[in-house]
């Protein structure tokens, strides 16, 4: 999910921010265009630190700008399939519920909350099990595995996630405590 890389890549410097303390301005610069973006490999750069100029920038004609070659240390998170993530529940919508996981939403379908019929209360923004009572609202704690990943590069707003919990050790963290306790405490009848 989170992994600590150096990059290299070309920063635009505009002719105006030439005058100022050059080595902050390549700072700003490479943060403003490389940070909460997705690269062609899939990973989205979180965090940018410790940027160093990489030999002598170029002026392209007509422009006037110096393009710079950067490279920097970078934090970056990239979703895999099949991965266990825990996140915390952002919104409750009638299909189902958004999970904020890392820097991005993942979309916990109503068919993949629990193996129990799931309803909607929109009233107190939740979803709650018809049989056994349980319910996911706003700002709980669950554990979920990643089942799809569709990353819209441009607008990583639009990226599509799709995560489920109906598996053994997956659900709201309350849950799975309450199961685990009943698991020790039936053990603890057969003896």
């Amino acid at each position: 999910m989170y992994i600590l890389t150096q990059s290299e890549k070309v920063v635009r410097i505009p002719p105006a921010d030439l005058k100022e303390d050059i080595e902050a301005v390549i700072g700003e610069l490479t943060k403003s265009a490389y940070e909460g973006k997705f690269g062609e490999d899939g990973t989205m750069t979180v965090l940018i630190s410790n940027v160093e100029t990489v030999g002598p920038g170029r002026i392209v004609h007509g422009d006037g700008a110096v393009y710079q070659t950067v490279k920097y240390d970078q934090l970056a998170f990239k979703p895999k399939d099949n991965e266990i993530i825990e996140g915390i529940i952002c919104e409750v919508v009638k299909f189902g519920a958004f999970v904020r996981f890392g820097p991005i939403d993942g979309l916990l379908h109503i068919s993949q909350v629990m193996d129990d019929r799931v309803d909607i209360d929109s009233e107190n923004q939740r979803l709650v099990g018809k049989d056994s009572g349980r319910f996911l609202a706003i700002g709980d704690k669950v554990r979920a595995r990643v089942v799809s990943i569709d990353i819209n590069e441009k607008n990583p707003e639009d990226s599509k996630i799709g995560l489920t919990m109906r598996q053994p050790g997956l659900g709201k963290l309350e849950w799975i405590d309450d199961d685990q306790k009943k698991k020790e405490e039936s053990k603890g009848d057969t003896k």
